[in-house]
């Protein structure tokens, strides 16, 4: 597996580099992949078939300039800015049992990543647990949420960790979200979540060991991230389609 720490300057271009990165794995032409990512300013990001109106409170996010952008895989929808921490994998379904399938796949991934997490906290207060599928919690309250993407032979599994966001900022920008697991229990945004106050570098480090992310990409997509960027994820067709 090869590791990518690539922070592209717009929102647009980080989403469309996942897809773009997955679209290569596809086509035989990338290897698989561990990628990092940081966002630089506020925007929220709706999943593939969230309606924005219902999730996103669109007026405040105008008068605030925070911009709304749609992905390309499934799962809710989350405020992204300075505080988070997004991951991508992109691995080969083919020869992977564990991937055979969306529930062994979130399984899988989830399990990996949540030891990862939990190797970073010496003695936690709580213990480190997956919820509601494709959730990461520490207790009760949640600080990851992922989602994935499958094509034939590969997929794309990527996610965000909540490290020191401004939580107050998600109440505002975001709606009570449409669909809930149980274990929320209708708590409001600020009683739900939190932070996993730890530096990105630590949790970098150990996802990429985890993963046994042993060498560099020296190279990404650009140009049909790019395209993805002028044709889809910079338009209100795709991003405002719900």
């Amino acid at each position: 597996m090869k590791l990518l720490d690539l922070t592209l300057p717009s929102p647009a271009g980080n989403l469309a580099c996942d897809e773009a990165l997955l679209n290569g794995s596809e086509d035989g032409k990338a290897e698989e992949i561990l990628r990092f990512w940081e966002p630089r300013e506020y925007f929220v990001v709706v999943g593939y078939a969230n309606q924005v109106e219902t999730e996103v409170d669109v007026a405040a996010c105008k008068a605030n300039h925070v911009p709304v952008f749609r992905r390309c895989s499934g799962g809710g929808t989350v405020l992204q800015g300075p505080g988070c921490l997004n991951y991508t994998l992109v691995l080969r379904i083919t020869g992977h049992h564990s991937l055979a399938s969306i529930s062994g796949a979130n399984k899988f991934i989830m399990e990996q990543n949540r030891a990862a997490i939990e190797s970073t906290i010496p003695d936690p207060q709580f213990a480190i647990a997956v919820r509601g599928h494709t959730d990461l919690t520490i207790g009760e309250r949640k600080f990851s949420g992922n989602s994935q993407r499958r094509h034939r032979h590969s997929l794309l599994f990527h996610g965000t960790f909540l490290l020191n966001l401004d939580l107050s900022l998600v109440a505002k920008f975001l709606r009570a979200p449409s669909k809930q697991p149980d274990y929320r229990n209708n708590r409001s945004h600020t009683e739900f979540l939190t932070n996993l106050n730890v530096p990105s570098t630590r949790l970098k480090e150990a996802l990429g060991k985890m993963w046994k992310a042993t060498g560099d990409l020296c190279d990404y997509p650009e140009r049909a991230t790019q395209k993805l960027v002028a044709e889809k994820y910079s338009t209100a067709k795709w991003n405002f389609k719900l």
